[in-house]
């Protein structure tokens, strides 16, 4: 039996959401559990619903935007996965969203398989970045200099696996170590270089250059 991905649609048009549910329901891994037209109400529901990710627009109407939506629905519920699906790609919006916790985003225009991808590794907690939102995060890198503290010899090849996208299992098997080892690693590198989730670590790890851009898997533009 396939193991199906809970999905959340947030979206304030409601023909947007059925048009995306048509799409994902097609999908043997993917379960669609809910859906809201507004911050307010994916708030309401989030607890009750318990989605692996959701799919989040960031432009909606109502009394809280989308980078506040995102900070709610990662305090209610740390485990969900976020990835923005929006019409805007505009430089801030797109840094405050994956600082505020979103894993991915992709814009509205990108093509269908990108939004799909991008969930499938949002679930297994790996980030699949558009690659114009890709080519802004690197501009932000060449502006900003992360949090910089030092790492094990072990903790920097934990680091360089997480950020070329490997699962737990898999860094384990690559390192030699067992599971509950790379999570001990993985909490404590979080937790130096304060970063909030595997995003994020793979932010640093290009501005440090412990991996190159050309090492992850981007989509083609």
């Amino acid at each position: 039996m396939v193991d199906r991905i809970k999905v959340v649609l947030v979206d304030d048009h409601r023909i947007v959401r059925r048009g995306l549910q048509s799409f994902l329901k097609a999908f043997e891994d993917i379960e669609m559990v809910g859906e809201a037209s507004s911050g307010e109400e994916a708030l309401a529901h989030i607890e009750d619903w318990l989605p692996d990710v959701v799919v989040l627009d960031m432009l909606m109407p109502g009394g809280i935007d989308g980078i506040e939506t995102i900070r709610r629905l990662r305090a209610l519920s740390p485990n969900v996965k976020i990835v923005v699906l929006t019409s805007s790609a505009d430089d801030a919006r797109v840094i405050a969203a994956l600082r505020a916790g979103a894993i991915g985003y992709v814009r509205k225009e990108a093509d269908p398989d990108l939004l799909l991808a991008s969930i499938r590794a949002a679930a297994r907690g790996q980030s699949l970045l558009d690659p114009a939102v890709a080519r802004i995060v690197m501009q932000e890198l060449m502006r900003n200099e992360p949090h910089s503290a030092s790492l094990t010899q072990r903790e920097q090849e934990v680091l360089r696996q997480l950020a070329l996208g490997r699962t737990n299992p898999e860094i384990a098997t690559a390192l030699t170590v067992s599971e509950e080892t790379v999570k001990t690693h993985v909490g404590n590198i979080l937790t130096k270089l304060q970063l909030a989730h595997r995003t994020q670590a793979v932010i640093y790890a290009l501005k440090k250059g412990i991996i190159s851009l050309d090492e992850i898997d981007l989509p083609p533009s």
